[in-house]
């Protein structure tokens, strides 16, 4: 475990290192902040220290990441599809991974944490504890000052973050450190802010401020073993953090300088001296006024000649701006109305879906790498709580009970996916997912997996086979009632028919299920037992026991005893009915 100097002295190496990457950071925020004059100080003048142009940069990075923030989908799958049992712990194991996802509002950091990415060209995840409900949480941290370390295959060794804040907050958050925050009867003239380091491997977070001589607010040892962080990054050809619109910076200061000067040259074409004949004795200045002379065409403002190009350069410095941050003009809605079709507009927007598409398949390795984690968190750190997690299966809403230890059981791994019609509109994906099928290309469960909406696949199976049932049911009904005009042509009695459809109507009329109105409607009556007649007094002792081998005269057939065999249709009498018992059981 490192100790507090040893992590002050890395954090000084890492700082060193990418000193070029906190530069670009750096200028990038500013621009995206609107301080675009803390970049290029002097393009700009104490007229017009801010650009008088839309913030292009800022605009386009916001439509960017609403984009891509929609999250993908989280399922677990069974390691045998056959058995029941393996489908249903899977399907736990997804309720708690989408517990994870919904606990963490990991929709809501989504829409900053694809900002960052873009801006910064990394992206950066962690797995904590929070120990006041017992489960691991999902945080997306601000590349901007942080400083992840990694091996040679890409996994975490280490994540060392820098956040800077002014002594009053930091005092507020950690009361208990508030004097050595903030000092008693400190008045002397110096910076309000502080830097918070947080440290984070496989053996301890550590948070430490180097100002107060590194004073350590929290130090734990790390219960898991190993960095519960994981990194992406924007592709780059030396390997170094880029963003989308580090090229682009130029640009757009060439457009904030150019609509200055524009309107630097029409403030000097409305303030231009006015040229009169020499016969002009008076001039007269304001609305309405007269100036009387022998050649009243002479009286102008001397013109200021703008070439014609000047124009011209302003929208070639849009084009290149939107080249420049891969941003289509079809974003803004800036098309024309011939090519507002479905093949014009996907070519206008083809590099727009590749950049959602690339992004979005490093966001699900991150939220795989992180969801695994949190599994093997809540396992070995919370295995033995149970806990009860609430949420919600396409609308509807589920109470889950689960232990750690007992549902997890060393499964660690969460499908993640995006699908392949990512970066595409909800529309076309869902038409091309169809006509795939149409095709017996891919089956159901691949198309409700890839469907780019938030779906239960097993739940959503079952309830497909039921609604499947159920209309077989139903047709079986309706084909049942149309036996009735033939019975009834035949002189056969159908009133059997019109009760049992007479009862599944009323027992739809009062919300009972279809499939417990038929089974009951159409369950046959019991045959009736046939009841043994009342027998004389003192007979019951002429019975033989059971068991009890028969006697001559009760074995032989009725006709053989003397009497006649009961003619057919002829009821027998009680003597015969007796002299037939016999004694077996």
């Amino acid at each position: 475990m490192l100790s507090v100097k040893e992590v002050d002295a890395k954090l000084s190496r890492l700082r060193t290192r990418s000193s070029a990457r906190d530069q670009r950071m750096r200028d990038v925020l500013s621009v995206r902040q609107g301080d675009i004059s803390k970049v290029f100080p002097s393009m700009f003048s104490e007229d017009y220290p801010k650009p008088l142009v839309a913030n292009f940069i800022d605009v386009a990075a916001r439509d960017l990441a609403e984009a891509m923030a929609p999250l993908p989908s989280f399922n677990c799958s069974a390691t045998n599809m056959v058995s029941d049992t393996a489908r249903k712990a899977a399907d736990t194991r997804t309720r708690i991974a989408n517990f994870y996802v919904s606990n963490s509002d990991l929709q809501l950091q989504m829409y900053t944490a694809a900002d960052w990415y873009n801006t910064y060209g990394l992206g950066v995840g962690m797995v904590e504890m929070d120990y006041d409900d017992n489960n691991p949480r999902i945080r997306m941290l601000n590349p901007f000052g942080t400083y992840p370390e990694l091996d040679r295959y890409g996994r975490v060794l280490s994540i060392t973050q820098v956040i800077v804040t002014d002594a009053e907050t930091l005092a507020a958050q950690y009361p208990e450190f508030y004097e050595q925050i903030l000092g008693r009867n400190q008045y002397q003239l110096s910076s309000p802010y502080v830097s918070m380091v947080k440290y984070h491997d496989k053996d301890q977070d550590l948070l430490y401020i180097p100002e107060r001589k590194n004073l350590v607010l929290s130090q734990t040892p790390n219960v898991l073993g190993k960095a519960m962080a994981s990194v992406i990054m924007r592709s780059s050809l030396d390997g170094e953090a880029r963003g989308q619109f580090d090229d682009v910076l130029s640009v757009q200061l060439a457009r904030a300088r150019f609509a200055i000067l524009q309107i630097q040259a029409a403030e000097k074409s409305i303030q231009a001296p006015i040229a009169i004949p020499q016969d002009v004795q008076e001039l007269a200045l304001g609305p309405d006024a007269i100036m009387r002379s022998a050649n009243p065409q002479g009286i102008r403002r001397v013109p200021l000649e703008l070439p014609a190009g000047v124009f011209t350069e302003s929208g070639v410095l849009e084009r290149e701006l939107r080249m420049g941050a891969r941003y289509p003009e079809s974003r803004s809605g800036n098309i024309d109305a011939s090519v507002v079709t479905g093949r014009g507009v996907q070519a206008l927007q083809a590099g727009f879906d590749t950049q959602i598409k690339a992004a979005q398949a490093q966001f699900a390795r991150m939220f795989q790498e992180l969801s695994a984690i949190c599994f093997e968190a809540d396992e070995k750190i919370f295995g033995g709580i149970p806990k009860t997690i609430k949420g919600t299966d396409d609308g509807t809403p589920y109470v889950l009970k689960y232990i750690p230890s007992r549902d997890i059981k060393g499964e660690y791994g969460v499908d993640v996916r995006y699908g392949i019609m990512s970066g595409m509109d909800p529309n076309r994906a869902i038409i091309a997912l169809l006509q795939m099928r149409s095709d017996k290309l891919v089956s159901r469960d691949y198309v409700r997996r890839e469907i780019p909406m938030d779906l239960n696949v097993t739940q959503e199976e079952q309830r497909v086979d039921i609604e499947e049932m159920r209309d077989s049911l139903r047709v079986a009904v309706a084909q049942y009632a149309q036996a009735i005009p033939a019975l009834a042509a035949q002189g056969q009695d159908p009133s059997q028919i019109i009760s049992r459809i007479a009862s599944v109507i009323q027992g739809r009329q009062k919300g009972q299920a279809l499939e417990n109105i038929i089974e009951k409607a159409f369950t046959p009556e019991p045959a009736p037992t046939p009841e043994m007649p009342p027998m004389a007094p003192g007979m019951e002792q002429q019975i033989p026991a059971a068991g009890a081998a028969p006697t001559t005269a009760s074995a032989q057939p009725p006709q053989e005893q003397g009497g006649m065999a009961p003619a057919a249709g002829q009821r027998p009498d009680i003597a015969q009915l007796l002299a037939g018992i016999s004694g077996a059981a």
